[in-house]
This record gives C-alpha cells, structure tokens and sequence, in this order.
C-alpha cells in the first residue's frame, strides 16, 4: 500500500515546490543553481577526505598524488597497502549490504533513467567511505565516480524533502550528478553534455538548460572560490599541416580498435574476480596484492594516473616506458575494477587513450622527417579523446572534454575526425559501451514499472 508522505507546508520549501511542480523555468534554474553549489561542495569533501588519507598514509604530503606516495614507500609498503586498503574496503561494503536497508537505487544512472530518482544516503556514505580506502591505498581506478554520487546524493535529498514527484526528482539529481562531474574535470560543458548524451540518450533543451546552469555554478565554485586547477595541464596543441589529418584518422582507427578489447578485458577481470570462492573483502584484498605486486614493478599505476598523463605531455618518454606503463596501467586497472572497488574507469580510459596516442606519435616521428609531424603530446591529447569516445559511445561529450581540457580550437579538427572514427569502428565491434550494462538495466527497470512511484522522504 502505497504510503503518503507529508512534510510541513511552510517556508522556501513550499514556495520552490509549487513553481517546480509547475514547470516554472525560472525555478527550475534556480534549484539546478543550488545544486550545482551542493555538488561542488560535496565533490571538495571528498577530495579533501582523500588528501587526508594520504597524509596519513605517506607521513606528509605527496604533491604529485599517489604515485609521489608510492614512490616514498618501500618495495614491501607498496605492496601491501593496497591489499590492506582493499581488505578494509570491502568489509565496509559487506557491512553495509548485511546491515543497511536499500534504499532506491544503487547508481545515479540508475536513479535518472529508471524513474524514481532515489538514492539511498547511508548506502552512499558507506560507498564512499569505502571508495576512501581503495582509493587512498593506492587502487587504480578513478575517484570521480564516488564524487558524481555523492554530488548526485544530495540533490536526491533534496528533492525528496521537497516531496517532488519522480519526473523531476530524476532531473534534481541529474543536475547534481552534472555538478559532480565538471568540478571533477573542470569541464562545464561536457558535464551537462555527459548526463544528457549517455545518461538521457538524448539532447533536449528542457533537460540540457537546468543542467547547464548546475554545471556553470560549480564550476564556478571550484575554480574561482576554491582555487581547483585543471585536471591536465595540456601543452599547446601543435597541429603542422592540413595533411596530417589522415594521422589522426589511423589513430582514431587505432582506437576504435582497442576499446572494445579494453572493456572485454574488464569485463573478464570481473568474471574471473567473481568465480573466486572468498567473500567480498578477501577478492578486494585480492585486487590490492595484485595492485600492489605491479607497483613494486613500477609504482606509477597507483591512483588514477593523472601525474604520468602529465609526464606524458610534457616529457619526451622512450616508446619503452610508454608501453610498459601501458601494460602494467592496463593489468592495475583490470584487477582494482574486477575485484569489486568503487570507483571509475573514465580516467584510466584517459589514460590508456594518452598512453596509446603517445606510442602512436612516437612511432610516425621514427617513420617520418622532423618536423613534417605534430609533437608527441599532440597525438596523446588527442588518442584521450578517440579512446574516450570509443568506449562511452558519447563522441560530442568526449570531444567537448578534450577541448575543455586544452582550450585550444587547433585541437578541434582533428579531435573531431579520431573521436568520430573511434566511435564508428568499436561500436561496429561492440554493440555495448562502457555504461551498456547498467542502462539497459535500468531501462528494462523503466519499462517495468507501471505508473510513478511515490516519493520517499530523507531517511538515515
């Protein structure tokens, strides 16, 4: 029986849901507002919380993240941290699947396209508390996911003690969701773009103007009140001839190649991490060793490898170094993903496509004269994007993204041609992106439920 919930009709919050419920534009960009604010805020928490740990992990501050940490430990440290990281991690989501009620839906994605826009709090805060010590602890995945849902949570709350029907509950946290991504990325307007091309499937200028305006003002909140840099500190696009084109062409080729066979190696480390016959905490402690056996080989594949992308683009690297990180990255990233750990694969997906475009470089500038070519950070920038677009199934998004991340227009041109090629070549290999599982989930979901469910309200 469905259950009536009834908050105090008094104050801004009736006032804001009145206009909401009636589709008042000039109310919905002020809500979207707020939760571009919240968002920004929730995404500081969470990087401050990871700063924290590594302080107390490495005895001081690391300035150029996880691997500056690995880098100051012992051989055994390295290895054993992550495996104690992840051995703690998984008993927190243990505990929290054992002994917390689910409440709504597990994902942002899901809790947008199902319908209800419900995302439980203490499932989140447990998720996120775990993600810290994955994460903290040296484990190859990105720490932008944890952040997208803890922004996404709070607008969820939000939206519920407004008691607002589904429809725009889903659009409250799909805001949130947009603020949590551009305050990771410094990137407004592939934030708004990402939610409405992968999460709504569609670009809609009811949708996309909300989204714009939470994506302005976290953006706003990151990089002029709390002084948030760039993700990557991208050198000037050096593009030589109009010819060159056809380079970018092949590594766009080059991309759409490899995708498909990055996410099925993902999605084999997540089959055989399944079958192991251990509780959840003993196959993350599993991930941790396997992390921690390949930075005792090279300590670069801790964190989300946003110091050797860098490196990358500002350093001349042997072809040598560059497919050795590549590889060892790859086998990181397999076992931290396959073995349960929250976080995302969009950054080691950046740097996968920067470390294939850099070999990419390198080997036409052994090919051909110098300077008939761009440099070797050009074809990194760009194999980011190709490599992107080809597993998202998101080009305009992936494009948008780089060109956020450089702010420079030569970049368009040949960004444009490899992320279109990327996404044309690994779709015609692999029907299924990234995100496929989870929103086909929840459209099968969608389709299931008949009629809109009541909104809950807040609960611990």
């Amino acid at each position: 029986m469905a259950r009536e919930i009834r908050i105090k009709n008094s104050g801004w919050a009736t006032w804001l849901r009145s206009r909401l419920l009636a589709d008042n534009l000039p109310a919905t960009v002020c809500a979207a507002a707020l939760m571009g604010l919240l968002g920004a805020l929730a995404t500081v928490v969470f990087r401050e919380l990871l700063g924290w740990m590594q302080i107390l992990l490495g005895g001081g501050d690391a300035p150029h993240g996880m691997v500056s940490l690995a880098r100051g430990l012992s051989p055994w440290q390295r290895f054993l941290m992550p495996a104690a990281g992840g051995a703690i991690a998984g008993a927190i989501l243990q505990m929290a699947a054992k002994r917390l009620p689910k409440r709504g839906a597990a994902d942002y994605m899901e809790a947008i396209s199902v319908g209800r826009g419900v995302i439980g709090f203490r499932q989140t805060i447990a998720r996120s508390l775990s993600s810290i010590f994955s994460i903290g602890s040296g484990a190859s995945i990105g720490r932008e996911g944890p952040m997208v849902q803890l922004a996404a949570m709070l607008s969820s709350l939000t939206g519920r003690y407004l008691v607002l029907p589904p429809r725009h509950l889903r659009l409250l946290v799909a805001c949130g969701a947009t603020a949590g991504i551009t305050s990771a990325y410094n990137a407004p307007i592939a934030g708004a773009l990402f939610i409405s091309e992968i999460v709504y499937g569609a670009i809609a200028s009811a949708t996309l103007v909300p989204l714009i305006v939470s994506s302005v003002v976290a953006n706003i909140v990151t990089r002029q009140i709390l002084h948030y840099d760039a993700v990557f500190h991208m050198p000037p696009f050096d593009f030589v001839s109009g010819w060159e084109v056809f380079n970018y062409l092949g590594l766009g080729l080059i991309a759409g190649l490899a995708a498909p066979q990055f996410l099925r190696f993902l999605d084999v480390a997540r089959g055989a991490f399944g079958r192991l016959p251990f509780p959840l905490w003993a196959r993350m402690a599993v991930g941790g060793v396997a992390v921690g056996a390949l930075s005792v080989v090279n300590p670069a594949v801790w964190g989300n490898g946003y110091s050797v992308v860098n490196s990358m683009l500002h350093t001349q690297w042997a072809w040598q170094a560059v497919a050795a990180i590549l590889l060892l990255k790859t086998l990181a990233t397999a076992a931290s993903v396959g073995s349960g750990a929250v976080g995302g694969v969009f950054t080691p997906t950046l740097f996968v496509g920067a470390a294939l475009g850099a070999l990419y470089g390198t080997g036409l500038q052994a090919l051909f004269p110098a300077g008939d070519l761009s440099a070797v950070s050009s074809y990194a920038i760009v194999g980011m994007g190709a490599l992107l677009a080809a597993t998202t199934y998101a080009p305009l998004m992936s494009i948008l993204m780089i060109f956020e991340m450089t702010l420079s227009y030569e970049v368009m041109l040949p960004l444009m041609l490899a992320c279109v090629t990327g996404y044309v070549i690994a779709h015609r290999i692999r029907p299924d992106s990234v995100y496929a599982k989870s929103l086909a989930s929840n459209r099968r979901a969608r389709h299931a439920v008949s009629g809109e469910a009541e909104v809950e309200k807040p609960s611990a």
